[in-house]
């Protein structure tokens, strides 16, 4: 009797060493595998806003900017309404907008 124990045992433990065997395998190959996709996804670039004090008044700057040539635009929607003349106001406002930056800012480089 305690023959047939011990050999049961024993293929107990022989199918558990070859269940462990094929987990230790399995988990292998997903990290290989992990570490490949890994390596070939490319990684999202992190923007990050500084907080200098230029960094501030660049953005307040921005902003103004934005502002007015959002408030160009209405003003030239209503006074005029006419998609054309929108349109070209839109088109001159964006070549402008450079110039106006750097005479109203000073924005050298």
């Amino acid at each position: 009797m305690s023959k047939e124990r011990a050999r049961r045992r024993a293929e107990r433990e022989a199918e558990r060493a070859r269940a462990a065997q094929v987990n230790e395998e399995r988990q292998a190959r997903r990290a290989r595998r992990r570490a490949l996709l890994a390596r070939l996804t490319p990684r999202p670039v992190r923007f990050y806003r500084q907080g200098g004090l230029i960094a501030r008044r660049h953005r307040a700057q921005n902003v103004v900017a934005g502002a007015g040539f959002l408030i160009v635009q209405a003003i030239v929607w209503l006074i005029w309404g006419s998609l054309p003349v929108s349109l070209a106001v839109l088109v001159f406002s964006l070549l402008l907008a450079p110039v106006v930056m750097t005479l109203a800012f000073d924005r050298r480089t």
